[in-house]
C-alpha cells in the first residue's frame, strides 16, 4: 500500500528535528542505563562521553543500582540541580530523582558548540542564551568557577587577568613543568596574583591542584595560599577540599622517621659496642645537635646528662671556625679526682656559653629551643607563687565557654590571684545540676574560642581585628586578661600570635615593621601587591589614581617622583592597616594582658615566651606520653606492657585514637602546658572492661585485659566514643 508524502514546512521541519534529537537523547540515555558490563564503557548521562579523565572531567561515578553513570564536573556544573542531600546519598549528595529530572531539562537545550541535545550548563551573564555540555565548553575554553554557585561563563563572558602594562620582552618559564611561555594572560597561560614573575599553564595548576588539595595548593614562589587560591578559583581552577595525594600515601615519609644511634667517637667505651643504647643510663646515645648524623653514648664524651649540648667533631670544626664562636680553651671538668687516665683520651665535650658579640648571643639564644621550653616553665610557676590558697568557683557553660568566662570573669568577687575550680553547669537547667570540671580543659576549650574569635584576624598566624562593638564591650581587655589568667593558672600555649602582634607587645608599635602576611583583607593584599609590583612610574601613578580615595581616607597619599617611592608607601599602608588601625584594640588588649605581671614577664623574657605565644606545642610522641604518666598504684606489669604497646601502635597509625585524643581523654587537653600538669598525670591499672579517664585528676585508668588485641579494641572504642559523644553533648546543651 503506498502512503502519499506529507507536505512539511521548514519551520515544521526543524522542529520535528529537534523532537527526534530530544528523543534519540533520551533513547540512548536509557539505552546506557540497560547496558550492564564494564563501567569504562558507560557515558555520562550528560555529555554523552565515556571518557574516564578525572583531571579533565572530574571522577566517573557508575551507580549500578540506578544504571546511572555521571562525570562530576558535569553533575556539578549543571545549572538546574542543587546538592539537596548528604554527601553519602544519591551522587556526591546530588538525589538521583534530581539527576533524571536535569537529564531531562538538559535534553531539550542545544549546545551551542556541538550543536546537539543535552547541554545541561548555561553562562550566568545576563541576557546571554549559550548552553553546552561541560567537555564542549573545555573545547570552547569557557570558564568554570568550582565555589560559591558554581558559575560558568561562555568564551564572550568569561573572567580575564588584567594586567596595567607587559614589559616582559622574552619568554618566562611555567614555574610548574618549567616549560618557556610567553608572559601574555590568556585563557590557557595565567599569572600569581601575588608575584608578577610567576607564570603558569592551566592544565599545569590544575594538575597540582588536584594532587595538592586544598590544604598545600599555593603559590610555588612566594607559599601564598589565601590570595593564590581565591585568584584561582575565581579563572577556573578545581581545588578539591581533600588532603594532598603524597599525604594520603602510607608510609610515604617512613624513612625521616629514622634516627641515627650509634656511637662515633674516636674511642668508644661501652663494652656491649658502638650500637648499644641504654636510655636514662650514662649509654644512652645523644645525637650531634647541629647534623644529627653522629652520637656519642653519655660517658664516651663525658656528658654528664642528656641536656648537654654535643657537636661531632665536623660540626665543631664548622662552627667555631666559622668566626661566629671564639674557641673556649680547654676547662678542667668538676670532680676531676674521679676521671680516668683514658678520659684524657677521649672527646672534650663542647663549651656551654662560649664568648660572643651581644648580636651572636641573641642568635644562639633563638636557636637553643629546649632551653627556653624549660625557662618559660620556671617564668610562669614563678608567676604561679601569686596565686593564693583561697579558691573561687567558676560556672562554666560548656557549651557557651566564652559568655560564661566573661560573666566569672567580670563578676566583682573573682580575683585572678585566687585558686580556680571549675563546675559545668547547663543553661537553662530546671534542676541546677551541677558537676565538677577540669580547670586546664576549661583555659584549652576558652584559648580555641578566643583563637577563632572575631576579636582577631588572620589564618594561622593572627594579628588583632578592629571590631567596633567588641571595643564598646572592652572585650579586647577582657580577651588579654583571659590570656594572661590562662598562662599563669596552668592553661595550654596560645600558639597563634604573629610575630607582628608579638614584636608590637614587646618593643612597641613604632618598632615594629608589619609584613604583607599580616594582611588579612584581600582588596587591600592586592593593592599593595598591585603597588609593590608596579615596573615604571606610570604605572605606580594608575595604581595611586585608581586607589585614590582608599590612600586618601588612611592618609598615605604622598607624592611620587620615583619609582623606588612606591617601598615608602607600601609601608605605610602596612603600618596603618596592620597597627594604626587597630590601636585602640591593641591599647586595651596590652592593658589586659598585664593581669597577674605577664606583659612584664614577657617584655622581660620575649625569647622565652617567643616560643609559647607565636608557635604550637611540639607534636605529642609515644615516648613522650609514657614518660609523662607516672605510676601511683601496684601496677600490673601485663598491663603496663599493653599499655606501651598501645602507645607505640597510636604512634604508627595503627589505631583509630591519636596522641592527643589519650590526652584530652585523660586530662582535657590537647597538649602539654608550658607550667606542666597539676596534679602530674598518672596511670593506674584497674580490673575492669574499659578504661576510665578522670580529666579533675589527670588520672588514667587502663583495663587489665587477657591480650593485647582486647586492650587495643577496649581503649580505642572508649576513647574515640567518649570524645565523640562529649561533641554531640555539648551541641545538645546549644539546644537546651
Amino acid at each position: 500500500i503506498l502512503i502519499p508524502a506529507l507536505q512539511i514546512s521548514d519551520s515544521e521541519s526543524v522542529g520535528l528535528e529537534d523532537d527526534i534529537e530530544e528523543s534519540a537523547y533520551l533513547t540512548e540515555s536509557k539505552m546506557n542505563e540497560d547496558k550492564p558490563g564494564d563501567s569504562q564503557n558507560l557515558a555520562c548521562v550528560f555529555c554523552r562521553k565515556n571518557d574516564d579523565c578525572p583531571n579533565k572531567y572530574g571522577e566517573k561515578k557508575t551507580k549500578e543500582k540506578w544504571n546511572l553513570t555521571v562525570h562530576y564536573y558535569c553533575l556539578l556544573m549543571s545549572s538546574g540541580i542543587w546538592q539537596r542531600g548528604k554527601e553519602e546519598e544519591g551522587v556526591y549528595g546530588f538525589l538521583i530523582e534530581d539527576i533524571r529530572k536535569e537529564v531531562n531539562r538538559a535534553s531539550k537545550l542545544k549546545c551551542c558548540v556541538c550543536k546537539k541535545n543535552g547541554a545541561s550548563i548555561g553562562c550566568v551573564a545576563p541576557r546571554c542564551k549559550r548552553s553546552y555540555h561541560f567537555p564542549c565548553g573545555l573545547q570552547r575554553e569557557c570558564i568554570f568557577q568550582f565555589t560559591g554557585n558554581f558559575a560558568s561563563f561562555c568564551w564572550n563572558h568569561r573572567p580575564v587577568q588584567i594586567i596595567t602594562s607587559n614589559n616582559y620582552r622574552e619568554s618566562l618559564p611555567c614555574t610548574i613543568c618549567l616549560e618557556f611561555i610567553e608572559p601574555i594572560p590568556s585563557y590557557n597561560i595565567l599569572r600569581s596574583p601575588c608575584c608578577k614573575n610567576a607564570w603558569f599553564h592551566r592544565d599545569c595548576l590544575q594538575v597540582q591542584a588536584i594532587n595538592a588539595g586544598v590544604f598545600f595548593f599555593r603559590c610555588t614562589i612566594c607559599s601564598n595560599s589565601d590570595i593564590f587560591q581565591k585568584e584561582m578559583l575565581r579563572m577556573g581552577i578545581h581545588i578539591p577540599e581533600k588532603d594532598a595525594s603524597w599525604e594520603l600515601e602510607e608510609n610515604a615519609y617512613q624513612e625521616l622517621l629514622q634516627h641515627h644511634e650509634r656511637c662515633d667517637v674516636r674511642r668508644c667505651r661501652c663494652k656491649e659496642g658502638r650500637d648499644y643504647n641504654a636510655p636514662d643510663s650514662k649509654w644512652e646515645i645523644k645525637r650531634c645537635q647541629c647534623c644529627g648524623s653522629s652520637g656519642t653514648h653519655l660517658a664516651c664524651s663525658s656528658l654528664r646528662s642528656w641536656e648537654q649540648n654535643w657537636e661531632c667533631l665536623e660540626c665543631r670544626g664548622i662552627i667555631y671556625n666559622s668566626g661566629e664562636f671564639q674557641k673556649a680553651k680547654k676547662h678542667v671538668l668538676p670532680n676531676s679526682n674521679n676521671v680516668g687516665i683514658t678520659d684524657c683520651l677521649l672527646e672534650e665535650s663542647s663549651p656551654k656559653l662560649p664568648r660572643q658579640s651581644p648580636g651572636s648571643q641573641s642568635k644562639d639564644l633563638l636557636r637553643q629551643g629546649s632551653k627556653f621550653r624549660r625557662n618559660v616553665s620556671t617564668l610562669l610557676i614563678e608567676l604561679g607563687f601569686q596565686i593564693k590558697k583561697k579558691t573561687k568557683r567558676l560556672y562554666i557553660n560548656k557549651a557557651n565557654i566564652w559568655t560564661s568566662a566573661l560573666d566569672a570573669f567580670r563578676n566583682r568577687n573573682f580575683n585572678p590571684s585566687y585558686a580556680i575550680e571549675v563546675a559545668y553547669v547547663i543553661e537553662n537547667d530546671n534542676f541546677g545540676s551541677e558537676h565538677p570540671g577540669s580547670k586546664q580543659e576549661f583555659l584549652s576549650l576558652l584559648m580555641q574560642h578566643l583563637e577563632n574569635s572575631s576579636l582577631f584576624e588572620g589564618s594561622l598566624s593572627k594579628n588583632l581585628s578592629l571590631n567596633s562593638q567588641a571595643l564598646k564591650e572592652n572585650l579586647y581587655y577582657e580577651a588579654g586578661k583571659m590570656l594572661a589568667i590562662s598562662l599563669v593558672h596552668g592553661g595550654p600555649s596560645p600558639g597563634f600570635f604573629s610575630k607582628t602582634l608579638f614584636n608590637c607587645l614587646v618593643y612597641g608599635p613604632e618598632n615594629t615593621q608589619p609584613i604583607l602576611d599580616d594582611v588579612s583583607d584581600f582588596d587591600v593584599a592586592q593593592i599593595i601587591i598591585r603597588i609593590n609590583t608596579a615596573t615604571t612610574v606610570a604605572d605606580l601613578k594608575s595604581v595611586i589614581n585608581e586607589c585614590y580615595n582608599y590612600l586618601e581616607l588612611i592618609g598615605c597619599l604622598r607624592l611620587i617622583t620615583t619609582l623606588s617611592d612606591k617601598y615608602m608607601l607600601v609601608k605605610d599602608i602596612l603600618v596603618y592597616h596592620v597597627i594604626q588601625r587597630v590601636q585602640a584594640p591593641f591599647e586595651s588588649f596590652k592593658q589586659g594582658l598585664k593581669t597577674l605581671g605577664v606583659l612584664e614577664k614577657i617584655q622581660a623574657y620575649p625569647e622565652a615566651f617567643c616560643s609559647i605565644l607565636c608557635h604550637k606545642p611540639e607534636s605529642l610522641s609515644a615516648k613522650i606520653l609514657s614518660d609523662l604518666f607516672t605510676v601511683h598504684t601496684l601496677p600490673d606489669v601485663k598491663a603496663l606492657g599493653f599499655w606501651n604497646s598501645y602507645l607505640q601502635a597510636v604512634e604508627d597509625g595503627t589505631s583509630t585514637t591519636t596522641m592527643e585524643d589519650i590526652l584530652i581523654f585523660a586530662t582535657g587537653c590537647s597538649s602539654i602546658p608550658p607550667a606542666g600538669f597539676k596534679p602530674t598525670p598518672s596511670i593506674e591499672c584497674l580490673h575492669v572492661d574499659f578504661p576510665v579517664g578522670n580529666k579533675c585528676n589527670n588520672c588514667l585508668a587502663i583495663p587489665v585485659t587477657n591480650t593485647y588485641k582486647e586492650f587495643q579494641e577496649n581503649m580505642d572504642f572508649t576513647i574515640r566514643n567518649t570524645l565523640k559523644l562529649e561533641k554531640e553533648d555539648s551541641s545538645h546543651y546549644i539546644g537546651h
